[in-house]
């Protein structure tokens, strides 16, 4: 069911295949591509009693849409605003049912929001991102955040976003206290298929404390 939140984010439910879970993955894109382009998620992570919310991000780019301008960083406290609107908006499920999840521009917007949301969240997922500013970042963390369990995935060649970066910021922010499960996997600027995939569902799994 594809709705329009009070966020003004346009928003695609997925429910899980058990009927009457409680537990959601929110689930945003990188630059230029839509929710549309998420929608193998489900499928992939093979968590049946896992429900998923896909989130346009509110400019239009190309053929989809943009978090913020990629050259200048504009824009990211603007969606990191309705984002924090999106999850104040979610009646069904308690924040720490929830998991934020990106990929590259959408994994930038989960580190935003998951490190300065004032309520702590199941996880926080990132994939083959970035941080716009990690020194301001960690001057503004949520008293929360150090509670948070983030994971962070990149490619070692990756040719948009160079690893070496990312490393640095991720060890700056567990210097803070954050507590990020950091993994990198031989792939360029994509998701690793099944590799990775697993790395993340077993974190997602983790996360919620579900046996399997």
């Amino acid at each position: 069911m594809t709705q329009s939140s009070s966020s003004q984010l346009r928003t695609h439910f997925i429910p899980a295949e058990q009927p009457g879970q409680p537990r959601l993955m929110i689930v945003l894109h990188g630059l230029g591509d839509s929710l549309a382009g998420w929608t193998w998620l489900p499928d992939a992570l093979r968590l049946p009693w896992l429900n998923f919310m896909l989130v346009n991000a509110p400019d239009p780019y190309g053929p989809g849409y943009s978090w913020y301008d990629i050259n200048t960083g504009e824009g990211i406290a603007r969606s990191r605003g309705l984002l924090f609107q999106l999850l104040d908006s979610i009646q069904d499920y308690p924040d720490e049912q929830i998991i934020l999840s990106g990929f590259s521009q959408g994994c930038l917007m989960s580190l935003e929001v998951g490190a300065r949301y004032p309520h702590r969240l199941a996880g926080v997922v990132g994939i083959s991102g970035y941080l716009q500013e990690p020194e301001r970042l960690i001057t503004e963390l949520s008293p929360l955040a150090k509670e948070q369990k983030f994971l962070v995935t990149h490619g070692t060649h990756d040719p948009l976003i160079p690893i070496e970066k990312v490393r640095g910021q991720i060890a700056l922010l567990r210097q803070a206290g954050l507590q990020v499960d950091w993994r990198e996997f031989h792939k360029a600027h994509t998701v690793a298929g099944e590799t990775e995939i697993s790395v993340i569902r077993k974190f997602v799994t983790a996360c919620y404390a579900v046996k399997t």
